[in-house]
């Protein structure tokens, strides 16, 4: 059987993608039937991050070859087009974002909650402290 998938390239933590057309029997390092395309989901600036040649994908699609689930995704993406992608990614960030800045409140008021505790526990205190001197200050006074 024939498969649209993944084969790994690039250099240690930088990783590259050939998208390629290769008999699923094969190694995914090994021989490959022909390459339709890259992903680079490293990219940043004006690089490319995503090439298909969708028309030869169609073609072997057509001929019976089976994607893989994450290719499947990057048809997917790369129907929607670039500005799809960059909206989905600006929503993850803004979720993100929105997560972490409700960690952040919940934490601060965790920490006003443990001074509003310490606080409550330093007036106990001094309250059992007056009540204590209040005894000995009216020994004192009846001494004298």
């Amino acid at each position: 059987m024939v498969t649209i998938r993944l084969a790994r390239g690039g250099a240690k933590k930088r990783p590259f993608y050939g998208i390629m057309v290769a008999d699923s029997r094969r190694s995914p390092r090994g021989r490959f039937i022909e390459r339709v395309g890259f992903f680079n989901p490293r990219a940043v600036g004006g690089e490319e991050r995503l090439r298909i040649d969708t028309d030869r994908v169609e073609h072997w699609i057509s001929k019976g070859a089976q994607p893989s689930d994450r290719v499947a995704n990057l048809l997917k993406q790369f129907a929607k087009g670039p500005e799809a992608i960059e909206a989905e990614k600006a929503k993850l960030t803004a979720a993100a974002d929105a997560k972490k800045a409700a960690a952040e409140k919940a934490e601060a008021e965790g920490v006003k909650a443990k001074e509003a505790a310490a606080a409550e526990a330093k007036k106990a205190a001094d309250a059992e402290a007056a009540e204590e001197a209040a005894p000995a200050a009216e020994e004192e006074a009846a001494a004298e």
